[in-house]
C-alpha cells in the first residue's frame, strides 16, 4: 500500500510540473512528456520531491521540449519500477539470549504499584557479572548500538585485530612464509619461412617451420627475518622442431638453481624486517612488532570498553536505588498531605476551619500525587531506571518482576592515601597504557625510516646445473645427453654468478622525508602521553575531592532530615492545637520530603564518588571483581603449541647472546587487586545524635572493602 501511495505523489508530482511547463509557452503544448535524453533528470527531480523538497519551478521550455517522441519513449522501463523499491534482506540469525530477550518482552509497567509487582532482588555484584556475561557486545547506557552499530564495541574486537588479513599479526608473519610458484604451458608454431633447404630452387620452394614447445618452470623462495631471500628454481623447456641441423628432432633443456640474496644496507637487518616487514616501501611499516601493537591498542581499547560498561551497571544500580527511595519520600510526603487535607474538610465540616486553608491543603496533595506519579513512570522514574539496568544486565525490557537491589550502599568515610593513589592512577590506567603503546608504535617507526634512508646494496649468489637430453627421464643406457635429469645429476654442466647491486635515488629524498614524518610523529605522541599523565591526574585529585564534598554533604543532609522531621512534628501539633496557620505545616512537609529525597541522592552520590575514584586510579576492575581472560581456543590450537613449545629452549647464557630490545616490560593483569591505604572513620557525632530514618543506609556500617 506504501509503494502505491509513493507512485501516486511522484505521478502527481509529475503530471502538474509538465502541466505548469505547458502553460508557461505555447511551444510547449505538443510536448507533454519528458524525451528520453533528459529522463534520468525527471527521475531525479521526482525523488526530490518525495524526500520534502519544496517546489520545482521551470520558466519557458527547452530546446529539448521541441523534439518529437521516439519509437521508445512511451513505453514502460523496468528500471522505473525496481529502481527505489525498499527491500528486506535475507540473513541468518541465531538464536541467542538477546535476541530471546528482545521477543519476550511484556507489556511494559507505568503507574502500577511497585509493592503489588513480584520482586527480583539484586545485588551489586549479580548484576556486574549478568553484565559482563550474558552477550559479546559491550552495552553502554546511551544505547548507541541502534545509531552507530559500527562503533560498538564487543568482545570480537581484539580478535578481530589479531586475524586482520592486512595489519594482523599473522598477517604480517605471512611475509616470513615459504612460498611455493609453477607454471606449465604448451604452443605450437606452424609457420612458413622464406628459407629452402636446397639453395638452388630456394626460389620455388619455401619451407615451413613446424615446432611444439613446453615449458615448466618452479620455484620455491624463502625470507628470513635478516631480510635475505633464499630461492631454488626448477626450469625444463621442451622443442619438438623440424629445424636442420638438431641432433635430436625433440629434445628437453633445462636447470636447476639456487639463488642467495642478502640486502647489506637498506632493508638489512633483524630490526628493521621486524618493524616494518620485508621489501616495505619509504613511510609503510607492516611488520610483526608494529602487528603486536595494533593488537595491545586493541585490548587496550576492550579494556576501556569493558571498565565503561562496569561503571555504567554500578550508575544504574545506585540510581535504581534512589529510585526506589525517592519514590518512598513522595509517597510519605503523599500520605501526609492526604491526612492534612482530610482533617481540613471535618474541620471545615465542623465550622471550625476555612476553605483556602482547605484548598492549600487539597492543592499540596495533589502536588505530592503529581510527584508519586513522576518518581514512578516519569524519565526518570522507578520503571525507567530499572529498564536501564534490565536493557545494561541483558534482561526483557519488561517481564512480569521488578528489579530490587539488595546492596547496603557505603555511608562511612572512605580515605584514601593520595601517594599510592596517584602511583597507581600512573601506571595502571588504560589510557596512559593505550598512549604509551602508541608512542612505542612512533620510536620503532622512527628506526625504521632512519634505517631506510640508505641506499639499497644487495649481495647475490646464484648456482646452477644446466641438463640436455633426448628424453626427460631415462635409464641413461643411451649414454650422454640421453635424459634431461640425468645430465643435470651427473653435474657436467655447472654455473655460478656472485656479485652486488647498488640500487638509490640520489639524495634519498623520499626516505629524509619519511624520518622527518616519523620524528614529528613521535613527538605529537609523547606530548600526548605527557598531556594525557596530566589529565588523569587532574582526573584523580577531583575524584578524590568529590569523595570528601560529597560524604561531608551526606552528613549534612542527614541532620537536614533528621531538623525538617522534628520541625514537622512541632508544626503539626500546634496546627491540631489552633495556634498556627496550616502554610507552616504544608512548607514543613515540602521540605521533610526534599530533605529526606537529598539525603538518599547524596549518599548515591557518596557511592558513586567511591567508584569514581577507583575508576580514576585504574582499579575499578579489581573493586567490583572483574577478570579479563582470553576465551577458549580452537580445539588444535593447545596441541599445535605444544609441538612448538617443544623445539623452544630458554637461553641458558642471556649475556652470550645478541637479542632484539623487548617491547614490553612483561605482563599486566588490569584486573589484579592492589594494596590500598586507605581509613574509615566511623559517623559524626552529628549523624548519631538520634534516631536516624528507617533505612539501613542511614546507620553506621562497617567499612566497605576497597
Amino acid at each position: 500500500m506504501r509503494r502505491t501511495q509513493v507512485n501516486l505523489v511522484m505521478r502527481r508530482n509529475r503530471d502538474k510540473q509538465v502541466a505548469t511547463q505547458a502553460a508557461a509557452s505555447p511551444l510547449c503544448q505538443a510536448s507533454d512528456r519528458l524525451k528520453s535524453s533528459w529522463r534520468k533528470s525527471r527521475r531525479a527531480a521526482l525523488l526530490a520531491v518525495l524526500l520534502g523538497a519544496t517546489s520545482i519551478t521551470s520558466v519557458g521550455c527547452s530546446v529539448m521540449d521541441r523534439i518529437k517522441d521516439g519509437p521508445h519513449d512511451t513505453k514502460a522501463s523496468y528500471h522505473d519500477d525496481a529502481a527505489m523499491r525498499i527491500e528486506y534482506p535475507e540473513v541468518q540469525q541465531c538464536a541467542t539470549a538477546p535476541a530471546e530477550a528482545a521477543q519476550q518482552a511484556t507489556e511494559p509497567l507505568a503507574l502500577e504499584d511497585p509493592s503489588q509487582v513480584p520482586s527480583f532482588e539484586l545485588t551489586l555484584e549479580q548484576a556486574i557479572q549478568l553484565a559482563v556475561q550474558q552477550s559479546p557486545v559491550l552495552r553502554s547506557i546511551g544505547g548507541t548500538v541502534v545509531s552507530n552499530p559500527q562503533g560498538t564495541s564487543t568482545t570480537f574486537d581484539p580478535a578481530l585485530a589479531h586475524a586482520n588479513p592486512l595489519s594482523g599479526t599473522e598477517a604480517a608473519l605471512s611475509a616470513f612464509d615459504a612460498q611455493f610458484s609453477q607454471q606449465l604451458f604448451w604452443s605450437n608454431v606452424d609457420q612458413p619461412q622464406n628459407v629452402a633447404i636446397n639453395p638452388v630452387i630456394a626460389a620455388f620452394t619455401p619451407t615451413t617451420l613446424q615446432e611444439s614447445h613446453g615449458t615448466y618452470i618452479a620455484e620455491l623462495s624463502k625470507q628470513t627475518a635478516q631480510g635475505a631471500r633464499f630461492a631454488l628454481r626448477h626450469n625444463v623447456d621442451y622443442n619438438h622442431s623440424n629445424r636442420p641441423n638438431r641432433a635430436f628432432r625433440s629434445d628437453f633443456v633445462g636447470f636447476l638453481e639456487a639463488e642467495y640474496r642478502q640486502p647489506l644496507m637498506q632493508g638489512a637487518g633483524t630490526t628493521f624486517n621486524r618493524i616494518a616487514g620485508p621489501n616495505s616501501g619509504i613511510g609503510q611499516y607492516n611488520g610483526v612488532l608494529i602487528a603486536r601493537v595494533n593488537e595491545d591498542v586493541a585490548l587496550a581499547d576492550f579494556e576501556a570498553a569493558v571498565l565503561n560498561l562496569v561503571a555504567d551497571v554500578e550508575q544504574a544500580y545506585w540510581d535504581l536505588s534512589l529510585g526506589y527511595r525517592v519514590l518512598e519520600a513522595n509517597v510519605k510526603g503523599r500520605d501526609a498531605a492526604l491526612q492534612t487535607f482530610q482533617y481540613q474538610q471535618v474541620r471545615l465540616e465542623a465550622g471550625a476551619g476555612r476553605s483556602d486553608e482547605e484548598a492549600q491543603a487539597q492543592s499540596q496533595y495533589y502536588q505530592f500525587r503529581a510527584q508519586v506519579e513522576s518518581s514512578l513512570g516519569g524519565p526518570e522514574g522507578l520503571y525507567a531506571r530499572e529498564q536501564r539496568l534490565r536493557y545494561l544486565i541483558g534482561l526483557p525490557a519488561t517481564d512480569g518482576r521488578l528489579l530490587k537491589p539488595t546492596t547496603t550502599p557505603t555511608d562511612v568515610r572512605v580515605v584514601f592515601d593520595w601517594e599510592s593513589a596517584l602511583g597507581q592512577a600512573l601506571s595502571r590506567r588504560v589510557e596512559i597504557r593505550r598512549q604509551r603503546f602508541n608512542t612505542k608504535r612512533r620510536e620503532m617507526e622512527l628506526t625504521a625510516a632512519r634505517l631506510n634512508r640508505r641506499p639499497r646494496l644487495d649481495f647475490l649468489g646464484k648456482y646452477r646445473f644446466r641438463g640436455l637430453g633426448d628424453k626427460l627421464i631415462g635409464d641413461g643406457d643411451n649414454g650422454e645427453f640421453d635424459n634431461l635429469y640425468g645430465d643435470i645429476t651427473g653435474g657436467n654442466f655447472q654455473e655460478w654468478q656472485a656479485g652486488v647491486e647498488m640500487d638509490f635515488p640520489v639524495g634519498l629524498r623520499a626516505a629524509s622525508v619519511a624520518v622527518a614524518h616519523a620524528t614529528l610523529n613521535l613527538r605529537r605522541e609523547r606530548a600526548v602521553l605527557a598531556e594525557t599523565e596530566l589529565r588523569v591526574s587532574h582526573d584523580l585529585s577531583d575524584a578524590a575531592r568529590q569523595i570528601m564534598l560529597t560524604h561531608q554533604l551526606l552528613e549534612t543532609n542527614y541532620n537536614r532530615y533528621l531538623a525538617d522531621q522534628r520541625q514537622v512534628d512541632v508544626l503539626r501539633r500546634r496546627y491540631r492545637d489552633g495556634t498556627d496557620n496550616i502554610n507552616f505545616l504544608l512548607q514543613a512537609q515540602r521540605q521533610v520530603v526534599t530533605s529526606e529525597a537529598e539525603f538518599y541522592r547524596s549518599l548515591t552520590n557518596y557511592n558513586l564518588a567511591i567508584r569514581d575514584f577507583h575508576r580514576q586510579k585504574g582499579s575499578l576492575l579489581a573493586y567490583n571483581q572483574v577478570q579479563l581472560a582470553e576465551g577458549q581456543w580452537a580445539a588444535g590450537a593447545y596441541q599445535d603449541a605444544y609441538e612448538t613449545g617443544r623445539h623452544l629452549t630458554p637461553r641458558r647464557n642471556p649475556g652470550n647472546v645478541s637479542v632484539p630490545a623487548p617491547l614490553t616490560t612483561g605482563p599486566f593483569d588490569p584486573s589484579a587487586p592492589q594494596a590500598e591505604s586507605f581509613i574509615t572513620a566511623p559517623a559524626t557525632d552529628a549523624m548519631l545524635e538520634s534516631n536516624p530514618p528507617s533505612h539501613p543506609a542511614a546507620k553506621p556500617t562497617e567499612p566497605a572493602a576497597e
